[in-house]
C-alpha cells in the first residue's frame, strides 16, 4: 500500500498533467478544442446517450454539457435524435463527419505526444500507458465511494 508520503507527491505530479493536457490541446485545430474532443471521444466509446448521461461521464454542469452538443451538432459531428423510449428525451449519437473530426484530432495528438516523447524508449512509454490504465481502473467509474473508515482521523 502507498504511503501518505508516496501520495502527496503523486498529487504534486498530477497537478503538472494539466500542462501536459495543455500542450497537446495546442495540436488541435481550433474548430475542435479539447472539450470538443472529450465528448466526441466518450460517444464513441460508449455509443448513443442522453445529454444529462454525457454531462455525468463528462463530470460538468448540463449547461456546460448543452453548449458543447451545440456546438458539435452545428459542425454535423453529431446528430441529435428522438430516444425511443421518451420521445421528449434526445438521443445523441456520433456522425461520420464527427469520426473524421475525431479520428484527426486523435492523430493530432498522438503526433503531438511522439514529439514529446521522443527521447523515451518504447519500454517507458509502454510502462507508462500500463500503469495510466492500471491508475484509470484503480478509479472506475469515479463515482463516491463512502467514507473511509479512517476519514474521521485524517480530516478526509
Amino acid at each position: 500500500m502507498a504511503t501518505q508520503e508516496q501520495c502527496a507527491e503523486l498529487v504534486r505530479h498530477f497537478s503538472g498533467l494539466s500542462a501536459v493536457s495543455r500542450g497537446l490541446g495546442r495540436a488541435l485545430p481550433p474548430e475542435c478544442p479539447p472539450a470538443s474532443v472529450a465528448v466526441l471521444t466518450l460517444l464513441a466509446r460508449y455509443g448513443e446517450m442522453r445529454t444529462g448521461r454525457l454531462s455525468e461521464r463528462l463530470g460538468v454542469d448540463m449547461s456546460v454539457t448543452s453548449r458543447h452538443v451545440a456546438y458539435l451538432a452545428d459542425r454535423g459531428w453529431i446528430d441529435r435524435h428522438p430516444d425511443p423510449q421518451d420521445k421528449r428525451s434526445r438521443l445523441l449519437r456520433l456522425t461520420p463527419l464527427g469520426e473524421q473530426a475525431l479520428r484527426e484530432a486523435s492523430d493530432r495528438i498522438a503526433e503531438a505526444l511522439a514529439d514529446f516523447l521522443r527521447d523515451w524508449t518504447d519500454e517507458d512509454v509502454s510502462q507508462l500507458a500500463t500503469l495510466m490504465a492500471r491508475l484509470r481502473a484503480s478509479f472506475g467509474d469515479c463515482r463516491p465511494r463512502a467514507a473511509h473508515p479512517n476519514a474521521s482521523r485524517t480530516g478526509g
